[in-house]
């Protein structure tokens, strides 16, 4: 078998050697000269300038912080047992978990506690101003609530 083999082996190199030289030299030359003449066709270029491509919207990765410590169905009040004002904060916006928690923004939570006293605040003002009194330097704003009221 291997006799054979080599003969095959033999054979198939001897036809590959024919067939190389059963090209002509013109052909080779033909080729080169169509190479030659993509080049010259590909290489003038347009004289318009071209548009700049439309940016496509590449959103941001999120930043990652890893793997989490706690799971979302942590109490808070036990992540926060030594934090008086946070338990505070967290039974005022009536939230008891962490998933709950991460739901809102900072400026949220900001604007969620301090609306209160905002709100207190002027009705005292308006009170104030109904009687004819007003809170220090705040005199404007008495005279402008009972011009209007």
């Amino acid at each position: 078998m291997e006799a054979r083999r080599g003969i095959l082996i033999a054979e198939g190199t001897h036809m590959a050697k024919k067939k190389l030289a059963k090209k002509s030299k013109p052909a080779i030359a033909k080729k080169a000269s169509q190479k030659k003449t993509k080049r010259k066709a590909a290489s003038p270029k347009p004289s318009t300038p071209k548009k700049p491509a439309a940016r496509k919207t590449v959103k941001e990765p999120e930043v990652s912080l890893g793997r989490p410590l706690v799971t979302q169905e942590e109490k808070l009040y036990m992540l926060f047992k030594d934090d008086y004002h946070a338990r505070q904060i967290f039974e005022f916006l009536r939230v008891n978990t962490l998933k709950e928690l991460e739901e809102l923004s900072p400026q949220q939570i900001v604007r969620r506690v301090s609306k209160p006293v905002f709100d207190t605040v002027d009705r005292i003002r308006q009170t104030l101003a109904a009687m004819k009194r007003s809170l220090r330097d705040d005199e404007a704003y008495a005279k402008e609530y009972r011009d209007s009221h």
